[in-house]
């Protein structure tokens, strides 16, 4: 196993863990929050920023769990931001905090297998969520450039996205949209699926 690929495997098995960490903590099993291990998976995850990955699988496997990260650490911080204030989070917001699962970052299928590299970005308001945004921007790229496909601007992207967002959230009475980049017959694909509070 080469020295990234022995780090990404770290990552993925960091933040399972560091989610499980976070859980017993703010279900008050654990009376310290686990910030010295979110110091540490933060220095290795930025190990990569700014690095070329030249491997096509490991670039995207990087980028899906860094937008994954991000999109948990974003998460916590909200929760312990709430707690700090003595807010209670909404039922909504509890909801958003208990389904941010931490799945197995898949690589990306090659051209010729069905399959996909899974990593879902929630996005509950644009403005709020424009990290989000950006990170799920990197993973289209990073699939569309590993089969071939050509580039396309953020901001072709961005406006996609924010009308899906808005039709999905009137159209299905939802309070989210999760997002995620998926191959469909060889072709790289964006997959929305509205989040409903019952």
């Amino acid at each position: 196993m080469s020295g990234i690929e022995d780090d990404l495997a770290k990552i993925d098995e960091g933040i399972f863990r560091l989610q499980k960490d976070w859980e017993r903590f703010f279900s008050g099993q654990e009376r310290k929050a686990p910030f010295e291990a979110k110091q540490r998976l933060d220095r290795l995850v930025r190990r990569y920023v700014g690095v070329e990955i030249r491997n096509n699988i490991e670039r995207f496997r990087y980028q899906s769990l860094t937008a994954k990260y991000n999109t948990l650490s974003d998460l916590w911080n909200r929760k312990l931001r709430a707690i700090e204030e003595g807010r209670p989070l909404s039922s909504s917001q509890l909801k958003l905090v208990r389904e941010a699962t931490v799945e197995p970052v898949a690589a990306p299928a090659p051209r010729s297998a069905p399959g996909s590299g899974r990593s879902e970005v929630r996005l509950s308001t644009l403005r709020e969520d424009d990290q989000g945004v950006k990170d799920l921007y990197k993973q289209f790229r990073a699939a569309r450039a590993s089969v071939g496909e050509s580039e396309v601007k953020f901001e072709s992207f961005r406006n996609l996205i924010a009308q899906q967002r808005a039709r999905l959230l009137e159209e299905k009475d939802a309070v989210a949209v999760d997002f995620r980049i998926a191959m469909q017959d060889g072709k790289v694909a964006l997959k929305a699926k509205p989040v409903r509070i019952d």
